[in-house]
């Protein structure tokens, strides 16, 4: 085993809301991710492609555990979910439909490389980037190889740690 944890992707988000509703209309009803679960304790799981969001109440049961609600010294800067496809045009309106104001359209680096991105804030304050795939499909497909997502080595290797001949 080496070193270092094999993370290979995103799991789940936990936020911690005030307003199940407003936060629901947010990412269910605006960004298509649809309620997965919910348990009676305070937890509403939400699906994003193969990762979930997890929503908990402040004043249900489980809430009530982790303490007061959101605000004050944040805990996160921002999470990303990737989108596909990132038709900015679109994006906007949706957002823009449902009273949510993006930010520019900009060129940043995610997990498979450099593509374009918009900021917007959930209804409580939480910076939420929305990523679309990366400018180099290229430069993509090598990350993923390199993760191990596919049975072809990077260029370069064999497969088994050798360079080609």
């Amino acid at each position: 085993m080496s070193a270092v944890v094999p993370v290979i992707g995103l799991d789940h988000v936990v936020l911690r809301v005030r307003d199940l509703d407003a936060m629901l209309d947010f990412y269910r009803d605006t960004l298509g991710c649809p309620v997965e679960r919910e348990l009676d304790i305070g937890l509403v799981q939400l699906r994003a492609g193969a990762s979930l969001i997890d929503l908990v109440p402040v004043d249900s049961e489980l809430g009530r555990k982790g303490g007061g609600p959101p605000g004050g010294p944040r805990n996160m800067d921002h999470f990303c979910l990737q989108v596909e496809p990132f038709e900015e045009e679109a994006i906007r309106r949706i957002l823009a439909s449902r009273g949510y104001a993006a930010g520019p359209v900009e060129a940043r680096y995610g997990a498979l490389g450099d593509g374009p991105s918009i900021y917007v804030e959930d209804p409580e304050g939480n910076t939420v980037e929305l990523k679309g795939p990366p400018f180099d499909a290229e430069e993509a497909d090598h990350v993923i190889q390199r993760m191990g997502r596919y049975p072809v080595p990077p260029p370069g290797e064999t497969g088994d740690g050798g360079p080609q001949q």
